[in-house]
């Protein structure tokens, strides 16, 4: 299933009467020609904006017609504030701001200077007059080059921009009792574009039972049993997971309505497995290993996360718990000296069996250590485990407080390549900082447990993602250098 938006951008470059259209054409033609030699084909808008709303709703039409999703708005020269601010505005998608910087010294001759350093000013300050959101990168003017780079930049960003007005989010079930972490106020999702369909676990339960002798159930059991290979220790489970899966798969098609893109946030304990059998882990893992994130103890904010992960990294993505600290043997034996990490640097990272098998160095299907302490064995079945794949991780999370102000964190580091020896799916997370970023943002700002999870080193894009639908408190771990507000400096 593709879960994810596919970008289409459309480069327009706007031009202003005082100045030669002919010099944003070239630059535009050299922009282009930068781009497809880096990284493949992108749409070249031939309207040329000269202060004028005639040209910016051709512009438009152009870039509908080319089915355009995201645009950027390229200053070839000092530009029309006006209309190029007003084409921001009207367009149905994400726009990107950048300026052509002057190529040579030859070139500041009156023909050949474009001013667009100046010309981006006015813009960014139109932009503020008409309430328009765009981005514009750090250091938005550049050569033909830099500017290629930029825009490629931009693709995850826009990506993930795109599949918020797209997605629906699908609940089952409230939060487990006494487990309020994972607070969900919806008014913010309405506000980012997402809509919500919350269902009961009864809803669920009946369509599960709706699934019973499916006649697909043998191959979904038969896949799982393929990519578990040597670690299907508990075979007589699959076609309960199976059936489980095909049900969700089955509510997706028929509930997503007139959004294009899913994730769904999902009971799973406490009555879920004396009711259902089994644990649903392994069926959450394989959804979100096709896209369709899939979050834990109906965690709507850590899917709305997982979701927009996926858009930046175009990868699989996983939700865990900053769960328990590293003990000081393991430090000592595996990472002080070899890694440069101090103690409090460390954490384990867990959940009971969500991520993605292709995200674990092995997997074995098991049963759910945790609940298999207050039940019986037999119906904690369904749970992958496994130590997480060494490498760069991004650990993030968007959230909207109590009283609804969206906050957010994003947080670069790795999983180590140490031995967990522990349970779950599960690694050991290094992180910058992380003892005062554990202290003075997740502590200190209310977070909750849950934290997702991205495969590489996506901060720079998820930052700006975060930025761009107007989160303003964007925590990260900041370098001992720069002292947290409620850091105690004599500490």
């Amino acid at each position: 299933m593709n879960n994810t938006p596919i970008v289409k951008l459309g480069v327009v470059a706007v031009s202003r009467d005082c100045f030669p259209a002919e010099l944003a054409t070239s630059r535009r033609e050299a922009l282009i020609k930068a781009y497809k030699e880096k990284y493949g084909d992108i749409y070249e808008c031939p309207v040329c904006i000269i202060e004028s709303e005639i040209h910016m709703k051709q512009a438009i039409a152009d870039l509908k017609a080319a089915g355009c999703n995201a645009m950027v708005v390229y200053l070839g020269n000092f530009g029309p504030e006006i209309s190029e601010t007003m084409l921001a505005k009207e367009f149905d998608g994400p726009a990107m701001f950048v300026a052509a910087a002057e190529e040579t010294t030859a070139s500041l001759a009156v023909s050949g200077r474009g001013d667009a350093y100046c010309g981006m000013l006015n813009a960014s300050y139109n932009l503020k007059l008409r309430n328009v959101t765009a981005y514009i990168p750090e250091y938005p003017v550049g050569t033909a080059d830099e500017v290629a780079d930029m825009i490629h930049d931009f693709i995850p960003i826009a990506r993930a921009i795109i599949g918020l007005k797209n997605l629906k989010i699908i609940t089952f079930g409230p939060r487990p009792q006494n487990f309020m972490a994972c607070n969900a106020p919806i008014k913010q999702l309405y506000n980012l574009g997402v809509e919500i369909e919350e269902n009961s676990e009864l809803d669920l339960f009946e369509a599960f039972h709706n699934h019973d002798n499916d006649p697909r159930i043998a191959d979904v059991a038969a896949d799982m049993a393929k990519e578990l290979g040597t670690g299907n220790k508990i075979p007589e489970v699959l076609p309960k997971l199976a059936q489980y899966e095909l049900t969700l798969l089955d509510w997706i098609e028929a509930h997503k309505g007139s959004r294009e893109f899913v994730a769904i946030a999902g009971k799973c304990w406490p009555a879920f497995q004396t009711q259902f059998g089994f644990v649903p882990c392994y069926v959450n893992s394989r959804l979100t290993g096709r896209g369709i994130p899939v979050s834990c103890e109906v965690d709507i904010y850590g899917a709305l996360s997982e979701f927009i992960g996926t858009c930046v990294s175009d990868d699989i993505v996983t939700l865990l718990d900053i769960n328990n600290s590293v003990p000081a043997d393991m430090y000592n034996a595996s990472i002080a000296g070899k890694f440069d990490y101090k103690h409090t640097d460390t954490f384990m990272g867990f959940h009971c069996g969500n991520t993605c098998s292709s995200k674990l160095s092995a997997c074995t299907m098991k049963n759910q250590a945790i609940m298999a302490r207050s039940l019986p064995v037999e119906v904690t079945n369904g749970t992958l485990e496994g130590d997480i794949i060494p490498g760069d991780i991004t650990f993030f999370r968007l959230q909207s407080t109590a009283d609804n102000h969206l906050v957010s964190y994003v947080a670069q580091g790795e999983v180590l390549p140490v031995a967990t020896q522990s349970f779950g799916g599960i690694g050991v997370f290094a992180i910058p900082e992380m003892g005062r970023f554990y202290r003075h943002v997740l502590i200190q700002k209310g977070y909750p447990h849950h934290g997702a999870v991205a495969f590489g080193h996506f901060g720079k894009a998820l930052y700006e993602v975060f930025k761009f639908i107007g989160v303003e408190d964007i925590g990260y771990n900041q370098p001992k250098s720069l002292p947290y507000p409620t850091e105690n400096p004599f500490a």
